[in-house]
């Protein structure tokens, strides 16, 4: 249950959102729906400002800890509400992105490994944060899956608390905490916030790129420190949903010739909300709770030291293969996107 302390943010949270929602109307921060959209109905814009508005307040609050990861988090989300309202050039958002993540990298420490580890975490970092951008398209993915995915990572963070009576030999060597305290708790509360005015029939709000961005680059942040603590990279596929439908979409794509980089409608979830005409919140609630499932999984396997190389990928071409046959039957097939891609 949450403690008093975390009710109350959470309402200083509603009130900060629902005056945002006032002065966003009134200056028309207003996304209007197009051929590419999955929505009919203009809607506000930006609602996911409150993620990094959380952050902050964590900050704030309980002794400004990791300075330098909540000062990138700050630079890619006021960048990214600048886009909102009004466009950004591509080569400045890339910049900007480059220059927030190498702060959070510092903060972390990861440029004191290998080059190619400090490679590594920057293609895992701005792929995370392009996939969560490019995921949300409907009402109530953003929230139900960071919903999901914050719990995980709370989870593992109080693990020695929550999952050690259920492994009797134990958590893995020099298992510890790797999130600063009361960050994710903030964090949910925020999101749970959003929830409210996102997961309806009619959203009242989108995150628009403030807060798909600053989600995405939170989530790295704590997949990242989760890796370094634990020595593993078996965790990533605590974001294998969003990471399949990604990096199948964007394979189809460039198959198809397609530029990558403009809107388009052939994800999964997009595919399933559009051609198929799948209420929003069902094919919301339906990828966060595949993500429930793996995660859930992914824990049990990795915490009693089950999870090896062959299993690992074994279990990723599974999930892929899952994914393609859905789509093939969708689409009619196996390489298809859309209905009108795959007409003669």
């Amino acid at each position: 249950m949450p403690t008093p302390r975390y009710i109350i943010i959470a309402l200083i949270l509603y009130v900060i959102l629902s005056l945002f929602l006032l002065i966003a109307r009134r200056l028309n921060i207003i996304d209007r729906p197009d051929e590419r959209s999955s929505h009919s109905r203009p809607t506000i814009r930006g609602g996911g400002i409150i993620f990094p508005i959380s952050a902050l307040i964590w900050f704030v609050l309980f002794g400004q800890q990791d300075p330098w990861a909540i000062i990138g988090l700050m630079l890619i989300s006021f960048v990214s509400f600048w886009d909102d309202i009004k466009n950004i050039r591509a080569g400045i958002r890339f910049v900007i992105h480059l220059a927030a993540v190498s702060m959070l990298f510092y903060e972390i420490g990861i440029f004191g490994y290998y080059w190619y580890w400090v490679a590594l975490a920057y293609i895992l970092t701005v792929g995370c944060i392009n996939a969560v951008n490019f995921m949300d398209g409907i009402n109530g993915i953003t929230a139900f899956y960071g919903l999901v995915t914050l719990g995980a990572f709370s989870l593992l963070n109080n693990a020695e608390r929550l999952l050690l009576p259920y492994f009797n030999d134990g958590l893995p060597a020099g298992w510890e905490t790797f999130i600063p305290g009361r960050l994710v708790g903030v964090l949910f509360m925020g999101v749970i916030v959003f929830t409210i005015f996102n997961a309806r029939k009619r959203a009242v709000t989108f995150a628009g790129d403030v807060g798909s961005i600053s989600i995405a680059f939170i989530l790295s942040w704590f997949m990242i420190e989760l890796m370094v603590m634990s020595n593993n990279f078996f965790w990533i596929l605590l974001f294998a949903v969003y990471g399949i439908d990604t990096g199948f979409t964007i394979l189809l794509r460039l198959l198809h010739g397609e530029n990558i980089l403009k809107p388009h409608r052939h994800h999964l979830y997009q595919l399933l909300a559009n051609e198929k005409g799948w209420p929003h919140l069902l094919v919301a609630i339906l990828f966060a709770f595949t993500q429930l499932l793996i995660n859930i999984l992914t824990i049990w396997l990795v915490l009693s030291n089950q999870m090896n190389l062959l299993l690992f990928f074994l279990i990723l071409a599974l999930l892929t293969g899952v994914y393609a046959l859905i789509r093939k039957k969708i689409t009619g097939r196996m390489l298809g996107l859309l209905y009108q891609a795959d007409q003669p």
